[in-house]
């Protein structure tokens, strides 16, 4: 059996909330069951929004949690080369080309979308004669008429035609910044990430990352995206819940108490008593893990 790495990339744009501290456990939980590693890694793509004294207190919340990590790499603002050249790579395959369409544009109502309202670029700007020259544009990348393909490790058989599901998708914004998808792809590949877990909302992003990963020549790795945890009224829980975060939480909690509930809520054990991380990885099993929402509130932690 290969060895498993796994990891874990928070944005340091606040302090961690229950559902960041649940994607991370079950990424530890995953790779430690395994005898794998674990890769830290800052999303700080957005450096408005972000801070390196976010990111002390997201390393020191895990480490309250006992989720302790293997290796960290760079974050992503000081990789802006290494995307660069993997940017140049999907260039000189004729991949890519200019998009000038303003946000106005995109969102327009009579802009397509699936049923569900996710937007799918029409390739407006593709075969472009005429660009504007008072603009400056952001990057797209090809997609391929094609159904990528996948097993989740909690949600099952997945799929997405990205030409019909997505469309074109950006790569690096008008004002230089590599996007998600392209530095994600880029950082897992170049990482040797075998495993990725995450929260749910992220599953239509895999075959977006699986295209890219062939087109730059990386290896797929497993996914498992993991349920959602929910407010009761349905919200999904945020950086806006502030009752919900590990500032206030810490205060008022052990670690074990947290864990311990998580791991019930989610199925992975059958009683809702303390546990640490370490004693909750001898029992770990995707195949306990619910799949559908999880709800929790205050009251119940």
């Amino acid at each position: 059996m290969s060895h498993v790495v796994g990891r874990f990339a928070p944005t340091p744009s606040g302090r961690m909330h229950l559902g960041n501290v649940f994607a991370a456990l079950i990424a530890w939980l995953s790779v430690r069951s395994q005898g794998g590693s674990l890769v830290l890694r800052m999303e700080d793509l957005d450096t408005q929004r972000t801070s390196s004294d976010f990111a002390q207190i997201l390393r020191d919340d895990l480490l309250w949690l006992g989720l302790h990590w293997d290796e960290e790499t760079a974050p992503q603002s000081q990789r802006t080369a290494v995307y660069d050249r993997y940017f140049e790579k999907l260039m000189d395959e004729g991949l890519l080309y200019p998009c000038y369409c303003t946000r106005s544009q995109l969102h327009s109502v009579n802009a397509p979308h699936l049923s569900d309202g996710t937007y799918v670029y029409p390739g407006t700007c593709r075969n472009l004669k005429n660009p504007p020259a008072d603009r400056r544009p952001a990057w797209r990348v090809i997609v391929p008429d094609r159904e990528w393909q996948l097993t989740d490790l909690v949600q099952g058989d997945y799929s997405l035609n990205l030409a019909t599901g997505c469309g074109d998708m950006v790569v690096r914004r008008a004002d230089g910044v590599y996007v998600y998808q392209l530095a994600v792809t880029v950082d897992d590949g170049e990482a040797g990430v075998t495993e990725v877990v995450r929260g749910m909302d992220l599953l239509s992003s895999a075959p977006r990352q699986m295209y890219l990963q062939e087109t730059l020549g990386f290896h797929h790795p497993v996914y498992g995206h993991v349920p959602m945890l929910l407010a009761p009224d349905g919200r999904r829980l945020s950086k806006r819940d502030k009752d919900l975060d590990l500032g206030v939480l810490r205060q008022r909690l052990k670690p074990e108490e947290l864990i311990g509930t998580l791991a019930f809520a989610a199925g992975l054990i059958d009683a809702h008593i303390p546990i640490s991380a370490a004693e909750l990885a001898s029992v770990f099993d995707w195949q306990k893990l619910r799949g559908d929402a999880i709800y929790l509130d205050s009251a119940s932690l």
